[in-house]
């Protein structure tokens, strides 16, 4: 996710039919809207918190404006399928090994805990999953189950997957963004949460 040349002409709006993810998201035209209007510099800073690519940052926010959610969840999937490798590397070093809830059992915490170091001794990067359509009770067994089947892949095998999961959730937080733009009613994007890191 090479940077465009600043001053490189425009590329039209992005527009595709809407992804299975942007369904009912109509309600975020506010919040688009704020996100379309943030200066390059707070627009890139942003996008870094949905994908650690400064490649893909750049591109998402060069290609502002947006007309809806559907065009931009379009525009963020071309530019991850176009990560080169250094990108998508620098995009998993970004990343967190995803966690179970506090409330989750001790033994399957201690039991994740292991998992992450062998994953991350094996692959050299976090372990990178989209738990986006489970219910909160599956996604201890989910990312558990997914965690050990996934340790037996080979490198090149993983890595591509990790890139999709990556894609994922990057559509993932870029419409918590929006959604979030949509309920800060005009306050700054650093004070309604959008430069922490998202989930």
């Amino acid at each position: 996710m090479a940077a465009h040349p600043r001053h490189a002409p425009r590329s039209p709006p992005l527009s595709s039919p809407l992804p299975a993810q942007a369904r009912g998201c109509s309600d975020l035209g506010p919040g688009l809207a704020r996100f379309n209007a943030l200066p390059l510099e707070a627009a890139r800073a942003v996008l870094l918190h949905c994908c650690g690519s400064r490649r893909w940052a750049h591109r998402v926010a060069a290609h502002r404006p947006y007309p809806d959610a559907g065009a931009l969840l379009a525009a963020a999937d071309e530019a991850s399928y176009d990560l080169s490798q250094a990108d998508l590397s620098e995009a998993l070093a970004a990343e967190h090994s995803a966690e179970l809830d506090h409330g989750a059992p001790y033994a399957a915490l201690l039991a994740l805990d292991a998992a992450h170091a062998e994953y991350e001794r094996n692959f050299g990067h976090a372990f990178v999953i989209c738990l986006d359509g489970h219910p909160p009770e599956e996604q201890a067994d989910q990312l558990l189950g997914a965690i050990r089947r996934r340790m037996g892949h080979e490198v090149d095998e993983e890595r591509a997957l990790s890139a999709d999961e990556l894609r994922r959730l990057a559509q993932s937080r870029l419409l918590d963004v929006t959604r979030r733009l949509t309920r800060s009613d005009g306050a700054p994007a650093a004070e309604i949460g959008l430069f922490a890191p998202a989930g």
